[in-house]
């Protein structure tokens, strides 16, 4: 939620931010006035102008229109250039447009988009999965949050159990039993501000608990009504926030100690490698969601499971390919075209040798930025994991949600924002979280430093 708060540590006044941003306003009026005309035709049958709401949360007064996106370079309608460090929040982590993804979707699309059923691919991309995942059966359906939702749905059918555990100040998609947090008090509140579906007894479906809170975490689980913990292994919705060490370890104990199934959402940490954080930090889920990047852009999403939950799934609603599909999949799921796209950017795009290239850039570029804040002694900090970093508005990486949250400064965000805009860089928009791909040049990398060092520059010295 966008609020007025404010870092103690902001560095310039409020007037002085002012002044600034007006600058930086009339700056990005002038470049981009094509996308100006273009969002206010939109009104007229787009609601706010945008087909979907994520989409106007740039924080400018109307978002940029693209024209194109290729490598890690997105073009607007004005012809303004960019280098993309947001890669579509992840969805095209490894670049706009993969080669091997974009001809073998050309390929597809005249061999048949959809059937409702199943392609060889599919064979390829499950072997794929369980050799990066580490679990052994998988199902594909066509977004993250519909992943998440499905693998809900097991966890409560063969549990008995109605909650979902989350961690506050999590995102999962658009799932009510997520959207609850803790509030001021420390009990459970709603969102009101997201709760598109008032009717929906969210006390009855969820529980919350911070991030690295495992004394919180066991008294939840305590009352053995939750089917299931839904975690990300890192937190990357709220201001980066990693583990504290034996964190996991313990959530997987506990989990097993109250019944409790434990589903990783690996939709952003799969940056972490080759086989996600997962894989990395040998983590043991029951089940994993993934989605966003796995075929290059193209909407599609997986989530695997272990054989022992495969099995209960066969013995409780049916028999192998005569199953009772409960409701869950839609008709265009696992289609042939999103199936190929998965294929071909697994095995030919998002390869440890990428991966490579992604972390040594993410160290190049935290690298840099942590020299600046040094060296103007800006009470800031850095938080890197894997291709990812984010920079955040307090002295200390924050451990829980609503510690960064605490610290978040949308006006100055925003500000620091179009700036970087109006220099041709895009960063996430929601947070400072900035995201390197396997095409991303040191030169790239660079250019990025050197747009923070000159606004950060510029803050401190406004700021004497």
């Amino acid at each position: 939620m966008i609020t007025d708060n404010k870092t103690p540590y902001r560095l310039i006044s409020d007037e002085g931010l002012k002044k600034l941003r007006a600058r930086e306003d009339e700056l990005f009026a002038k470049r981009t006035k094509k996308s100006k005309d273009t969002f206010d035709k939109a009104q007229e049958m787009l609601l706010n102008g945008v087909p979907m709401p994520w989409m106007g949360d740039w924080g400018t007064s109307y978002p940029i229109f693209v024209n194109k996106a290729s490598g890690n370079i997105v073009e607007d309608i004005d012809g303004n250039e960019y280098i993309d460090f947001c890669l579509g929040d992840t969805g095209a982590m490894f670049g706009h447009s993969p080669e091997a993804t974009a001809e073998i979707v050309a390929k597809q699309v005249k061999q048949g988009i959809t059937t409702m059923m199943p392609s060889i691919d599919s064979l390829e991309i499950g072997k794929e999965l369980s050799k990066r995942f580490g679990l052994p059966l998988w199902q594909v359906a066509m977004t993250a949050t519909e992943a998440n939702r499905y693998v809900i749905r097991n966890c409560r059918a063969l549990t008995g159990r109605p909650k979902v555990l989350s961690i506050n100040e999590s995102y999962h998609g658009s799932l009510d039993e997520t959207l609850p947090h803790i509030g001021l008090d420390g009990k459970l509140k709603l969102r009101s501000e997201y709760d598109m579906n008032p009717a929906v007894p969210k006390e009855a479906l969820s529980r919350v608990v911070e991030f690295n809170d495992i004394e919180a975490l066991e008294n939840e689980l305590s009352y053995k009504d939750c089917a299931c913990v839904l975690i990300e292994p890192v937190m990357t919705n709220c201001g980066m926030v990693l583990p504290e060490p034996g964190y996991h370890e313990k959530l997987r104990e506990l989990c097993d100690k109250y019944g409790t199934y434990l589903i990783y959402d690996e939709t952003h940490t799969f940056s972490n490698g080759y086989g996600g954080y997962t894989k990395a930090y040998g983590l043991k889920p029951d089940f994993i969601t993934l989605g966003k990047s796995i075929a290059g852009g193209i909407p599609v999403s997986v989530y695997g499971f272990t054989k022992e939950i495969g099995d209960r799934i066969n013995e409780t609603y049916g028999h192998k390919s005569v199953s009772d599909p409960m409701g869950i999949g839609g008709t265009l799921s696992a289609n042939a075209f999103a199936i190929a796209a998965m294929r071909e950017t697994l095995q030919k795009v998002a390869t440890e040798e990428a991966f490579e290239k992604m972390f040594t850039g993410q160290n190049r570029l935290s690298d840099g930025l942590e020299k600046i804040l040094y060296k103007y002694n800006i009470p800031w900090s850095l938080t890197r994991s894997g291709a990812r970093c984010e920079l955040q508005f307090m002295p200390n990486a924050p451990k829980t949600g609503s510690e960064a949250k605490k610290y978040f400064d949308w006006e100055l965000m925003y500000y620091l924002h179009i700036y970087l805009e109006n220099r041709g860089i895009l960063i996430t928009p929601f947070h400072n979280m900035m995201l390197i791909s396997p095409v991303t040049t040191d030169e790239d990398i660079d250019y990025l430093i050197k747009g923070w060092k000159d606004c950060l520059t510029e803050l401190v010295e406004i700021g004497k």
